[in-house]
């Protein structure tokens, strides 16, 4: 089969096309023939250092979809012909390939009406923006959100589900190139996080109250920035880096909630109970996507030997929304 491999540790300008052989599933897996798979920032950011698991020439892409193409022992719950989405487990080869090998209990059907494309394009980013406001946040109708990067993956989504669950005001950092794209989404307010203080704007818009749910996919720097934003009972979800002084901030007048999410360490947990929770959420999240209330970001579309030129735009921050690859 054809694949995108990483001979050995390196950027992914060091990834290249090659022939590999076909995978074979075993007891309790499936064979996906892969028709799409979302690029995201894990796959830049893991490829240098590699990973002790991972065996060489090894395939990125934890974002995939296609067609179950066969079925290990023991599976029941899947056919070949069944059309599904998931998001990889990152220690083992991903969706950057023909066909890829999965365990069946991570997956979700794709629905009619939603194509391979959308939703190759959604499960790291979109899941991590769906597990923080919906299972850690539990996000109310009326509560005030700033998310930060509102033009990326994680960021976009997030604004659509909390206009989706009737958040107001939406705020959202993002570059002026950006705004009018970020405001499509469903923000209120886009504040230029370049040329504008965000604290000064973020307390100036809430009247000094503060956001009472703040996503950050940025830094630890701007996660403790954050903790001057809160209102009262406020909760801040931090993706890239928690902030370093939290306990300087406890007890006080602001009392808070800090989540820190890492989408793929449900796989790190060991627990099948964590593995089939992202399946779950990949079901409800294609629902949206069905049901319209969802746009699942796609910007760009490409080919596989596109792929290492995108990942490093991809690294450089200046990517709106999501790139997939067709195979």
């Amino acid at each position: 089969m054809k694949a995108l491999i990483l001979p050995k540790p390196g950027k992914p300008d060091t990834l290249e096309i090659a022939e590999l052989p076909l995978p074979i599933p075993g007891p309790g897996e499936i064979r996906v023939r892969v028709h799409a798979a979302g690029l995201n920032p894990i796959d830049y950011k893991v490829s240098p250092n590699g990973n002790p698991a991972w065996v060489y020439p090894f395939v990125l892409g934890i974002d995939v979809a296609g067609v179950v193409d066969a079925v290990g022992e023991g599976v029941t719950t899947w056919k070949t012909g069944d059309r599904v989405a998931y998001m990889a487990d990152f220690t083992r080869p991903g969706g950057f390939a023909e066909y890829t090998v999965t365990v069946a209990h991570t997956v979700a059907a794709i629905p009619d009406g939603v194509s391979f494309t959308d939703a190759a394009a959604f499960p790291c980013a979109g899941l991590t923006a769906y597990q923080i406001l919906t299972r850690k946040m539990q996000i109310r109708s009326g509560q005030s959100l700033l998310v930060h990067a509102g033009a990326g993956g994680v960021g976009g989504y997030a604004i659509q589900l909390a206009k989706i669950y009737g958040a107001s005001p939406i705020l959202a950092t993002a570059s002026p190139q950006n705004a009018d794209y970020v405001r499509s989404l469903g923000a209120d307010e886009v504040i230029d996080y370049n040329s504008e203080n965000v604290q000064e704007r973020v307390m100036d818009i809430t009247n000094g109250v503060g956001v009472d749910l703040i996503i950050n996919s940025v830094n630890r720097a701007t996660a403790q920035q954050d903790l001057s934003m809160l209102a009262f009972g406020g909760q801040l979800a931090c993706i890239a880096g928690a902030p370093e002084t939290v306990a300087d901030f406890q007890p006080s007048s602001k009392s808070f909630t800090l989540h820190k999410l890492m989408i793929a360490g449900a796989y790190g947990s060991g627990s099948r109970k964590a593995e089939e929770e992202l399946a779950i959420m990949a079901g409800e999240f294609m629902a949206l996507l069905q049901q319209n209330k969802m746009n699942a970001m796609v910007q760009e579309v490409i080919k596989l030997d596109k792929v290492p030129d995108a990942l490093i735009r991809l690294s450089q921050r200046h990517v709106r929304g999501k790139i997939v690859a067709e195979l």
